[in-house]
């Protein structure tokens, strides 16, 4: 068959987009009006941030030039699917890439291998694929091919000599790209006769259509008015259309064996397509479904609220439409005192976390504040019952706790070798324990085991000021382990702040809880009496800070006289202060929270 289905996997930044954008030139499949930088990202924010977060798949059909030895002249289809770059979308690059024979692995030639390059080669290798290494960018000044290719061999052993060296802003390179493709990555294999069998790689959601599905078929033949059944969500629905993507959808006949396409049979909810099920026939089932299934569980919690409390209403039906589209978003109402009515959101990383407020913010018109974000923690009780929360709010005292358990990630680092000390000291301070120490030419890769919790606020921007920018990161999770953790509650003129609450691990309580009391203070409007702001753990205060009280000088009209006269005055005024304090309540103001959300912790 001539028929190739490939991705293209690169760390963040290393011109993947700027890659696809000239094969689909070189191809046609883009017009002159259409022109435009990152076809392949449909979010204005990706093309803003150069970054991929939603995978979108073309079909292309390349003539292949004659070559020396009289071959060629025949025509090829290829089918790319995009895959997003970052870490926190790894789940769905494996989906991806299951569903394809072969990648382009991009290195860029000024900075060579990267994290996430090693994480993503590895990805490939486990699905058996086809890797066809590609040195990007070797047009810029600081280019170094050669020595990334050699980079590529040491690090993963692919052959440097298998590298094509190519500039997507140039275009250089890109027919011997083409030919690459056709020579190394194998065709689809897979029956058309065989049961149906399709593998669901992305899917979003389509006001008219409902559920539109991204499948790639695997065996059998998927065609319009055919009965499907979806194995993992044990649902069953009728196929209304089907067709393939250039790259808008474009309605087909039938889907055959070794085909990518998309598929519409009105399936209302996201949540019964998940990324990486296997569609069937309901009548005739494959055997067993694709494997490597594993439903989008969202990893890292925070609160949003709107700043003004109007807008509650606005932002609900602003998260259920972002819902539609992305299955691994989830959220439900939750209240705070300080705050007011907002949602608890799960996100799958911090990317993940940011981009949805964004979205909410540029697409919905909405102003909002979000709490710190959390994890999932894993608490057993005195009385045996294992419960999990991410909310601080929640967690309960110390005297139901038997144990706490937290989730534990394998960090891996890339970075020259300059900097490894500091690197490690840095990982040092936020509970890491080394695996191993790589070096690879002048660079090293460092493992670690560290807790999630503590990468989730600066660390990523503290690892590349103390680097220059030069290190690169990438994580999995590797499950709960039992730590010594401790809820603190800050407290404002003797009230909890619930909003303010952290889990913290023993050794950091009192530096953290330090930190935000002194924020507190600096923010909090002066009273006319002190307002105490504590850091709390149980009933015992670890930090303390206090807003001072405007002052009324009651002795200025004392001049001279006897002592008792202002004594007395001061008693007074004393006496004042007391019944005021009793009396009087602290606003907290937004700034506040904003602030002390926006510190470093």
């Amino acid at each position: 068959m001539n028929v190739r289905n490939f991705s293209i996997i690169a760390h963040v930044d290393h011109g993947k987009s700027t890659l696809a954008d000239r094969i689909l030139e070189r191809l046609g499949a883009m017009s002159e009006r259409d022109k435009r930088d990152q076809t392949l990202d449909t979010l204005e924010l990706e093309r803003e941030r150069g970054i991929t977060i939603k995978s979108t798949p073309v079909r292309l059909t390349y003539t292949r030039p004659l070559q020396e030895d009289g071959t060629g002249g025949e025509d090829y289809t290829f089918n790319l699917i995009d895959t997003p770059g970052h870490v926190d979308f790894n789940y769905e690059v494996s989906r991806s890439l299951a569903a394809c024979e072969g990648v382009l692995l991009l290195v860029d030639a000024s900075q060579g291998v990267e994290a996430q390059t090693i994480v993503n080669a590895y990805l490939a290798i486990d699905n058996n694929l086809e890797i066809v290494p590609v040195v990007n960018k070797i047009d810029l000044p600081a280019a170094d091919p050669e020595g990334a290719a050699q980079e590529l061999e040491d690090v993963i052993g692919i052959p440097a000599e298998d590298a094509v060296f190519a500039s997507g802003k140039a275009g250089i390179g890109i027919p011997e790209i083409l030919e690459a493709i056709v020579q190394r990555i194998p065709a689809p294999s897979g029956d058309p006769g065989a049961p149906l069998k399709a593998l669901i790689f992305d899917s979003f959601y389509d006001a008219y259509q409902g559920v539109i599905l991204f499948v790639r078929v695997l065996e059998g033949t998927l065609k319009p008015k055919d009965q499907i059944l979806l194995m993992n969500a044990g649902k069953t629905f009728d196929v209304d259309k089907v067709g393939t993507f250039s790259p808008g959808l474009v309605v087909g006949q039938e889907l055959a064996a070794g085909a990518v396409g998309w598929v519409a049979a009105g399936i209302k909810d996201i949540h019964d397509a998940q990324v990486g099920d296997t569609l069937t026939g309901k009548d005739v089932q494959t055997a067993e479904p694709f494997p490597g299934f594993k439903p989008a569980q969202p990893v890292v919690f925070s609160g949003l609220y709107p700043t003004d409390t109007e807008d509650y209403r606005k932002l609900r039906d602003a998260l259920e439409k972002l819902k539609l589209n992305d299955a691994a978003f989830s959220f439900e109402p939750e209240t705070s005192e300080a705050l007011g009515f907002g949602f608890r959101c799960g996100f799958l990383g911090l990317l993940h976390a940011e981009i949805i407020q964004e979205r909410l913010e540029r697409e919905y018109d909405l102003d909002l504040i979000a709490t710190a974000p959390a994890v999932v923690y894993r608490v057993t009780l005195t009385n045996g019952e294992i419960f999990e929360t991410q909310n601080p709010a929640e967690f309960p005292t110390r005297d139901r706790i038997t144990s706490v358990e937290e989730p534990y990630i394998k960090l891996s680092i890339m970075l020259p070798e300059d900097y490894v000390g500091t690197v490690m000291q840095l990982l040092q301070e936020r509970r890491g324990s080394m695996i191993t120490m790589n070096y690879v030419g002048k660079r090293v890769e460092l493992l670690y085991e560290v807790p999630f919790a503590e990468i989730l606020y600066d660390f990523h921007d503290r690892l590349k000021s103390i680097s220059r920018g030069y290190a690169s990161m990438d994580y999995e999770m590797i499950g709960y382990r039992e730590g010594d953790l401790r809820k603190v509650d800050i407290m404002v003129n003797n009230e909890v702040i619930d909003a303010l609450a952290v889990i913290v691990h023993e050794t950091k309580t009192y530096s953290l809880g330090r930190k935000i009391v002194d924020k507190m203070a600096e923010v909090i409007p002066r009273q006319m009496f002190p307002v105490p702001v504590q850091a709390v753990i149980g009933g015992k205060i670890i930090a303390r800070a206090t807003v001072k009280a405007f002052r009324k000088d009651v002795l200025a009209k004392c001049y001279g006289g006897d002592i008792s006269r202002k004594k007395k005055l001061l008693e007074k005024q004393k006496k004042g202060r007391a019944r005021m304090k009793q009396f009087g309540t602290v606003e907290v103001p937004q700034e506040a929270f904003l602030a002390v959300l926006s510190t470093e912790e």
